[in-house]
């Protein structure tokens, strides 16, 4: 059975599982995050991501996508109507399930109709009536192998606004804004269907976190060290240091002069995704201010947890630059840099993860489908429906 969630006074059936962020302001929590302190891989999360759009040209009107660890494992669209594993290991779902792909095939597209639905519902509860529009929804858990802790969490967002979300301990619903207000009453009377939803958040939700795991733990657990390079745009401006081909992505990066770590002057960039799955990062360092006589003084960390770390001198002789010779080969390296990070905007865009960790969406019954791990289907009417 799935959940239909209600959103609106009327009866139209919608589904808002995730996140909204109007296209030109995409973000992805699960893709562009903060440089964090590197750990061993203790924690691992599941993650889903459906997304409505309105308005958008040559894009899907519904994409929905799973990630564990970070890593894409699955994508549909209403373009390909078809669930499909984006990582070699996924295939072995099958022998646990062998109806895995079939029934969540059936769970997406049904999704894909109330999802349609439902965006047209919000717009009206906004009073809007064209433009670009995005509704989306963000659920799934982690846990913590070394201590054993695990929790779950659900959100949804319009048009890259938080908009409700579930507070799982207290069971009940949070409203970001007062469109909400309404859902939130509605889904906390509800408190049979927040039931199920619990369970499937703490319990359901992990059983899957660890299959997937399972199968891919020889690519999730591996190590790859970067690339580091040192780069400026123009002789006033910042030296990056960016580092490229690393996984995982639990890295820090940092600048020191001689012993002691700089934080002023020093701009920390975010982590991303590179389309062969490794991440890259970098960490600016203004030197307008340092003598070229102390130049040797400073250096880049990049660390990695396990790793050794992996130290850069502050050198002009090694900086790569786009303001030299036309056809330099530093030129060339540079260029190539943004070319890999306009692909990656380019494959955000076109996998469709539109997904930003503040947008929350509205309020909805859980329908819980034969598959544990795609189970969630939110509508804004209040009428229930059943599939396997």
């Amino acid at each position: 059975m799935r959940r239909i969630f209600t959103c609106d006074d009327g009866n139209a059936a919608v589904d808002p599982t995730c996140e909204g962020e109007k296209s030109a302001l995409i973000r992805t929590e699960v893709i562009l995050m903060k440089l964090k302190t590197g750990s061993q891989i203790m924690t691992h999360t599941l993650k889903y991501f459906n997304t409505a759009s309105s308005g958008v040209p040559n894009f899907p009107e519904f994409v929905a996508v799973g990630m564990v660890d970070d890593v894409q494992t699955v994508h549909y669209d209403s373009n390909t109507r078809r669930l499909q594993p984006k990582q070699e290991w996924m295939k072995e779902v099958t022998a646990d399930d062998p109806q895995y792909w079939n029934i969540s095939t059936q769970n997406a597209f049904g999704d894909q109709q109330s999802y349609k639905v439902n965006i047209e519902i919000l717009k009206q509860r906004f009073n809007q009536t064209g433009g670009v529009h995005i509704y989306q929804r963000m659920y799934g858990c982690q846990r913590d192998d070394k201590t054993g802790e695990k929790n779950g969490f659900d959100k949804f967002g319009y048009d890259g606004a938080d908009f409700i979300s579930l507070k799982l301990k207290e069971g009940i619903w949070d409203a970001a804004k007062r469109e909400a207000e309404i859902t939130k009453h509605k889904w906390d009377q509800d408190e049979a269907e927040i039931e199920r939803l619990k369970f499937y958040l703490n319990q359901i939700c992990i059983q899957w976190l660890q299959k997937f795991v399972n199968y891919g733990k020889s690519s999730l657990m591996r190590t790859e060290l970067p690339s580091v390079s040192l780069l400026q745009k123009t002789p006033s401006s910042p030296v990056s240091c960016h580092a490229t081909g690393f996984y995982p992505d639990r890295a820090v990066m940092s600048w020191w002069k001689g012993e002691e770590e700089l934080h002023e002057d020093v701009d920390h960039g975010e982590i991303l995704l590179n389309p062969d799955g490794t991440f890259q990062a970098s960490v600016d360092l203004k030197v307008s201010s340092v003598p070229p006589e102390d130049w040797s003084s400073y250096k880049c960390v990049f660390q990695l947890s396990g790793v050794k770390e992996i130290t850069t001198t502050l050198d002009k002789t090694q900086i790569r630059t786009n303001w030299g010779k036309p056809g330099d080969p530093s030129n060339t390296a540079v260029i190539a840099a943004v070319a890999v990070v306009l692909a990656l905007v380019l494959v955000l865009v076109g996998v469709g993860l539109l997904l930003s960790t503040k947008n929350k969406g509205e309020r909805w019954r859980w329908k819980q489908s034969f598959n544990p791990s795609l189970c969630f289907c939110f509508s804004l009417n209040d009428k229930r429906r059943r599939k396997r």
